[in-house]
Protein backbone atom coordinates (compact mmCIF):
# COMPACT_ATOMS: atom_id res chain seq x y z
CA UNK A 1 0.00 0.00 0.00
CA UNK A 2 3.02 2.19 -0.19
CA UNK A 3 4.89 3.77 -2.98
CA UNK A 4 2.83 1.89 -5.40
CA UNK A 5 0.75 4.97 -5.53
CA UNK A 6 3.79 6.68 -6.81
CA UNK A 7 3.66 4.50 -9.80
CA UNK A 8 0.17 5.30 -10.32
CA UNK A 9 0.77 8.95 -10.70
CA UNK A 10 3.64 8.44 -13.14
CA UNK A 11 1.58 6.11 -15.21
CA UNK A 12 -1.34 8.41 -15.54
CA UNK A 13 0.85 11.20 -16.66
CA UNK A 14 2.19 9.14 -19.48
CA UNK A 15 -1.33 8.32 -20.46
CA UNK A 16 -1.53 11.67 -22.15
CA UNK A 17 0.24 10.21 -25.10
CA UNK A 18 -2.70 8.03 -25.88
CA UNK A 19 -5.09 10.90 -26.35
CA UNK A 20 -6.80 10.81 -29.73
CA UNK A 21 -6.88 14.07 -31.60
CA UNK A 22 -8.78 15.43 -34.58
CA UNK A 23 -5.82 17.47 -35.77
CA UNK A 24 -2.13 16.77 -35.78
CA UNK A 25 -0.05 18.62 -33.22
CA UNK A 26 3.56 18.70 -32.12
CA UNK A 27 4.67 17.28 -28.78
CA UNK A 28 3.06 19.10 -25.85
CA UNK A 29 4.44 19.46 -22.34
CA UNK A 30 2.02 19.33 -19.39
CA UNK A 31 2.57 20.09 -15.72
CA UNK A 32 0.48 18.07 -13.27
CA UNK A 33 -2.21 20.06 -11.46
CA UNK A 34 -2.14 18.45 -7.99
CA UNK A 35 -5.47 20.01 -7.01
CA UNK A 36 -7.18 17.99 -9.73
CA UNK A 37 -5.08 14.83 -9.62
CA UNK A 38 -4.78 11.91 -7.24
CA UNK A 39 -2.78 8.79 -6.51
CA UNK A 40 -4.82 6.20 -4.67
CA UNK A 41 -4.14 2.65 -3.58
CA UNK A 42 -5.99 -0.27 -2.08
CA UNK A 43 -4.82 -3.49 -0.50
CA UNK A 44 -6.74 -6.34 1.05
CA UNK A 45 -7.04 -6.46 4.82
CA UNK A 46 -6.76 -10.10 5.94
CA UNK A 47 -8.68 -11.09 2.82
CA UNK A 48 -11.89 -9.73 4.36
CA UNK A 49 -12.07 -6.19 3.00
CA UNK A 50 -10.13 -3.50 1.14
CA UNK A 51 -8.04 -0.85 2.88
CA UNK A 52 -7.95 2.36 0.81
CA UNK A 53 -5.48 5.23 0.94
CA UNK A 54 -3.74 7.94 -1.04
CA UNK A 55 -0.64 10.07 -1.36
CA UNK A 56 -1.39 13.73 -0.80
CA UNK A 57 1.81 15.27 -2.20
CA UNK A 58 3.29 14.63 -5.62
CA UNK A 59 4.56 16.57 -8.62
CA UNK A 60 5.69 16.01 -12.17
CA UNK A 61 4.68 16.31 -15.75
CA UNK A 62 4.04 14.49 -18.98
CA UNK A 63 4.49 14.89 -22.70
CA UNK A 64 1.75 14.21 -25.23
CA UNK A 65 2.57 13.71 -28.91
CA UNK A 66 -0.64 13.13 -30.83
CA UNK A 67 1.20 12.58 -34.11
CA UNK A 68 3.58 10.01 -32.68
CA UNK A 69 2.40 8.62 -29.30
CA UNK A 70 5.61 6.63 -28.91
CA UNK A 71 7.36 9.96 -28.21
CA UNK A 72 5.23 10.55 -25.11
CA UNK A 73 6.78 10.51 -21.68
CA UNK A 74 6.20 11.18 -18.01
CA UNK A 75 8.01 11.69 -14.71
CA UNK A 76 6.35 11.79 -11.31
CA UNK A 77 7.81 12.28 -7.85
CA UNK A 78 5.81 11.31 -4.77
CA UNK A 79 6.43 12.42 -1.18
CA UNK A 80 6.16 9.06 0.58
CA UNK A 81 5.54 10.73 3.92
CA UNK A 82 2.27 12.12 2.57
CA UNK A 83 0.62 8.69 2.71
CA UNK A 84 -2.90 8.96 4.10
CA UNK A 85 -5.02 5.93 5.00
CA UNK A 86 -7.41 7.88 7.23
CA UNK A 87 -5.86 6.49 10.44
CA UNK A 88 -2.96 8.34 12.11
CA UNK A 89 -1.42 5.33 13.89
CA UNK A 90 -1.58 3.18 10.78
CA UNK A 91 -0.03 5.97 8.70
CA UNK A 92 2.81 6.20 11.23
CA UNK A 93 3.43 2.47 10.78
CA UNK A 94 3.27 2.77 6.98
CA UNK A 95 5.98 5.45 7.12
CA UNK A 96 8.25 3.18 9.20
CA UNK A 97 10.92 0.73 8.07
CA UNK A 98 8.29 -2.02 7.87
CA UNK A 99 6.84 -0.33 4.80
CA UNK A 100 7.92 2.94 3.12
CA UNK A 101 11.02 3.80 5.18
CA UNK A 102 10.22 7.49 4.78
CA UNK A 103 13.22 8.72 6.78
CA UNK A 104 15.67 7.01 4.40
CA UNK A 105 13.57 7.27 1.23
CA UNK A 106 11.39 10.40 1.39
CA UNK A 107 10.51 10.21 -2.29
CA UNK A 108 9.31 7.64 -4.77
CA UNK A 109 9.74 8.24 -8.48
CA UNK A 110 8.19 6.92 -11.66
CA UNK A 111 9.76 7.45 -15.09
CA UNK A 112 8.06 6.22 -18.25
CA UNK A 113 10.21 4.23 -20.67
CA UNK A 114 7.70 3.40 -23.43
CA UNK A 115 4.11 3.95 -24.46
CA UNK A 116 1.80 1.78 -26.53
CA UNK A 117 -1.24 3.47 -28.10
CA UNK A 118 -4.27 1.27 -28.80
CA UNK A 119 -5.74 3.92 -31.11
CA UNK A 120 -8.97 4.28 -29.13
CA UNK A 121 -7.94 6.61 -26.30
CA UNK A 122 -6.42 3.78 -24.27
CA UNK A 123 -2.94 2.40 -24.03
CA UNK A 124 -0.18 1.02 -21.87
CA UNK A 125 2.64 2.91 -20.23
CA UNK A 126 5.72 1.00 -19.22
CA UNK A 127 8.19 2.57 -16.87
CA UNK A 128 10.39 2.23 -13.82
CA UNK A 129 9.22 2.85 -10.29
CA UNK A 130 11.80 3.58 -7.62
CA UNK A 131 10.60 2.97 -4.10
CA UNK A 132 12.59 2.35 -0.93
CA UNK A 133 15.73 2.65 -3.07
CA UNK A 134 14.73 -0.23 -5.33
CA UNK A 135 13.75 0.17 -8.97
CA UNK A 136 11.43 -2.20 -10.84
CA UNK A 137 9.46 -2.13 -14.08
CA UNK A 138 5.79 -1.22 -13.84
CA UNK A 139 3.03 -1.40 -16.44
CA UNK A 140 0.06 0.95 -16.30
CA UNK A 141 -3.18 0.59 -18.25
CA UNK A 142 -4.23 4.12 -19.23
CA UNK A 143 -7.33 5.82 -20.58
CA UNK A 144 -7.68 9.42 -21.72
CA UNK A 145 -10.57 11.16 -19.98
CA UNK A 146 -10.48 14.33 -22.07
CA UNK A 147 -8.55 17.39 -23.22
CA UNK A 148 -9.34 20.95 -24.20
CA UNK A 149 -9.43 24.59 -23.16
CA UNK A 150 -10.23 25.55 -19.57
CA UNK A 151 -12.17 28.65 -18.37
CA UNK A 152 -8.92 30.49 -17.51
CA UNK A 153 -7.33 30.52 -20.95
CA UNK A 154 -5.27 27.38 -20.49
CA UNK A 155 -5.36 23.94 -22.06
CA UNK A 156 -5.71 20.74 -20.04
CA UNK A 157 -5.54 16.99 -20.53
CA UNK A 158 -6.65 14.29 -18.11
CA UNK A 159 -6.01 10.56 -17.83
CA UNK A 160 -6.78 7.67 -15.54
CA UNK A 161 -4.62 4.60 -15.05
CA UNK A 162 -4.45 1.39 -13.06
CA UNK A 163 -1.56 -0.84 -12.05
CA UNK A 164 -0.69 -3.59 -9.61
CA UNK A 165 2.55 -3.73 -7.64
CA UNK A 166 4.04 -6.55 -5.57
CA UNK A 167 5.27 -5.40 -2.14
CA UNK A 168 8.08 -7.95 -2.18
CA UNK A 169 9.57 -6.28 -5.28
CA UNK A 170 10.40 -3.29 -3.07
CA UNK A 171 11.71 -5.19 -0.07
CA UNK A 172 8.48 -4.98 1.91
CA UNK A 173 8.02 -8.33 3.63
CA UNK A 174 5.76 -7.39 6.52
CA UNK A 175 3.22 -10.22 6.87
CA UNK A 176 -0.18 -8.89 5.87
CA UNK A 177 -1.44 -12.28 4.76
CA UNK A 178 -1.38 -13.92 1.30
CA UNK A 179 -4.26 -11.78 0.00
CA UNK A 180 -2.20 -8.62 0.56
CA UNK A 181 0.88 -9.46 -1.47
CA UNK A 182 0.01 -6.81 -4.07
CA UNK A 183 -1.21 -3.24 -3.98
CA UNK A 184 -3.72 -2.00 -6.55
CA UNK A 185 -3.13 1.55 -7.79
CA UNK A 186 -5.53 4.00 -9.39
CA UNK A 187 -4.14 7.20 -10.83
CA UNK A 188 -6.03 10.26 -11.94
CA UNK A 189 -3.88 12.92 -13.56
CA UNK A 190 -4.85 16.31 -14.94
CA UNK A 191 -2.15 18.45 -16.49
CA UNK A 192 -1.92 22.04 -17.71
CA UNK A 193 -0.15 22.57 -21.03
CA UNK A 194 2.94 24.71 -20.68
Amino acid sequence: MNLNATLAVGLLTVAGIFASATSAQAAEEYKIDPAHSFIEFKIQHLGYSWLHGRFNEFSGGFTVDRENPANAGAEITIATGSIDSNHAERDKHLRSGDFLSVDEHPEARFVATSVTDNGDGTGTIEGELTLRGQTNPVEIAVEEIGHGEDPWGGYRAGFEGTASIALADYGIDYDLGPAAAEVQLTLGVEGVRQ
